[in-house]
């Protein structure tokens, strides 16, 4: 049988209600007695069993005095309808499992900045509100704009730096904040203790920078221009954040540090912002996902709380400048929803 004329046939057809009552003929041995069991006349069941064998073009059941029993084919029917009523019962409890806003598994896309900074501030939050939830964290490099992961269902948000245009016209961007970033050395190396620094007394010095042609290294290169000099010659050039932040925690290199990664990471590491006036190009950070796709309750919390651990409820970040001024940072076209983030870095760089 072809599959347009099964669709005809059998598939537009046979429905659920018809299996049910298969399945309980079958169970009570008799039509009269899974009449009174289901609570309908003699006549209905009848009908539906005479029907469905015509449209299967079959006999179902064997028919006596004694009562009924199915026959090969009944019993191939009988089969596959409580396969489909299990399934059935699995998927309705498992609707009923993602409907509950405080359990259940979440898929999220992370890039490896956030990684470093908001993430673990977002699931510790997270994870105190909703214990019993299960997160897995799948890595993304958002700056590919691929999003497979997303548009494949594999997670349901993905967190990271955005794009400067969304070129993608099935996803929502939503940002959280805008990202400067700042200058960073060792707590214990000599520029550390400076008071008094400008972004000309550091270029002769050795640099860790990010590798050529990442997204990272454009934001480096637009960063030095905007303030009037060329970028350094780095001495290691690395796509390993990880390796990047060991290697300004030595004390010998210095490194551009994206601020939410001070701000929410720079406790655990033995780095400081060092108070040197730069002007940083626009780099927002924020969430990406599928439009017009329902997300899960979970999911819709996860977000309120990115947006509490971001300091926004708006989400609607704007250019901001990073100007250090006698040890302290003053703020300059600076969005209220990142005045938290840069107000640690100035008690830091004040210290």
């Amino acid at each position: 049988m072809s599959a347009m004329k099964w669709m005809d046939r059998v598939g537009r057809r046979v429905k659920l209600r018809d299996l049910h009552i298969a399945l309980a003929v079958a169970e009570a041995g008799s039509m009269t007695r899974a009449a009174e069991a289901l609570a309908v006349s003699y006549p209905v069941v009848s009908k539906t069993i005479s029907e469905l064998e015509q449209t299967l073009g079959v006999k179902l059941f064997d028919r006596s005095v004694s009562g009924v029993e199915p026959t090969h084919y009944g019993r191939a029917l009988l089969k596959s309808g409580v396969a489909v009523f299990d399934e059935m019962r699995k998927g309705l409890q498992q609707i009923d499992f993602i409907k509950q806003p405080d359990a259940g598994d979440l898929r999220i896309g992370s890039s490896i900045v956030v990684d470093a900074g908001l993430l673990p501030a977002i699931l510790e939050q997270f994870s105190r509100d909703f214990p019993r939830a299960v997160l897995h964290v799948i890595p993304e490099d958002i700056a590919t704009q691929q999003y497979d992961n997303l548009r494949n269902r594999n997670v349901e948000l993905v967190l990271g730096r955005l794009p400067a245009t969304m070129n993608e016209p099935d996803l929502v961007a939503e940002p959280l904040f805008d990202e400067p970033s700042v200058i960073a050395a060792g707590s214990e190396s000599r520029w550390a203790k400076r008071r008094n620094l400008t972004l000309a007394d550091l270029m002769g010095e050795p640099w860790v920078l990010a590798q050529q042609g990442s997204l990272a290294r454009s934001l480096h290169n637009e960063l030095f221009r905007r303030n009037g000099v060329e970028p350094p010659s780095a001495t290691v050039l690395t796509v390993s954040l990880h390796l990047y932040m060991r290697l300004i925690e030595t004390g010998r290199w210095l490194g551009l540090v994206p601020a939410s990664v001070m701000r929410f990471g720079g406790k655990q590491m033995r780095i400081k912002a060092l108070p040197v006036k730069v002007s940083s190009p626009p780099s927002p950070v924020g969430f990406i996902t599928v439009k017009d796709r329902t997300l899960t309750p979970l999911a819709e919390r996860f977000i309120e709380c990115m947006r509490k651990a971001a300091n926004t409820d708006t989400a609607r970040a704007r250019p901001c400048d990073v100007r250090f001024r006698n040890d302290r940072i003053a703020f300059v076209r600076i969005d209220c929803n990142s005045r938290s983030a840069l107000r640690d870095l100035e008690n830091e760089a004040s210290r």
